[in-house]
């Protein structure tokens, strides 16, 4: 047992703020953070009126709360748009940091239990870096989450663990430089909003 890595403890705290159908499309994921607190998050995500809600919550001991099933749609986007495409809901599962990343990084064990929850996902549904990006990035004149450095960090760290996973039509078609783009940049909006669990998404 000694230097055994075990895993984080992950546990049910169910949202009613999703939506069964269609089914999931499971392209990839929109990162957050919550400003609220672990615990006050969970509750307010557990109330129908909030009409909030992410897939998973990390808290800063790298603990997991699942609110919404993968195959489901949880509101955690809002209005949206990346690669193109409006309505990350229907294609991003979203992944939350408890806490606020531009008043505090991530602890290393968020970051080693985005991982951990990455790793069996990255591998069914061959996921890419192209299809990883945090909320600043598909919602530039709303939200500011995650700050910059922290989705660098980030970005880094999934890139070390699992590689860019680039097809060879999204590395002919300029994906590296522009991934590489959106990583380094912040976002050059208008008063963004806190990306709080109160204002997080709101369904589509």
């Amino acid at each position: 047992m000694e230097g055994k890595i075990m895993p984080f403890p992950e546990f049910n705290a169910a949202s009613p703020n999703h939506a069964t159908l269609p089914v999931h499309e499971r392209r990839g994921v929109c990162f957050h953070h919550t400003v609220m607190p672990f615990g006050e998050t969970l509750a307010f995500m557990a109330r129908p009126e909030s009409r909030v809600s992410y897939h998973v919550v990390i808290a800063a001991d790298g603990a997991r709360a699942r609110l919404v099933a993968d195959e489901h749609v949880a509101w955690h986007a809002g209005e949206s748009v990346f690669h193109g495409r409006e309505g990350c809901n229907a294609f991003l599962l979203g992944v939350s940091f408890a806490g606020d990343t531009r008043l505090a990084p991530l602890t290393e064990a968020q970051v080693a239990s985005a991982l951990e929850w990455l790793a069996p996902r990255w591998e069914e549904l061959s996921w890419s870096l192209h299809w990883m990006t945090d909320h600043r990035q598909i919602a530039p004149s709303r939200k500011d989450d995650l700050a910059p450095a922290e989705w660098a960090r980030l970005r880094a760290a999934i890139a070390g663990r699992f590689g860019t996973g680039y097809s060879a039509a999204e590395a002919q078609g300029g994906v590296v430089s522009q991934a590489a783009q959106l990583a380094s940049s912040a976002a050059t909006t208008v008063e963004p909003t806190r990306c709080a669990a109160s204002s997080a998404g709101s369904m589509p």
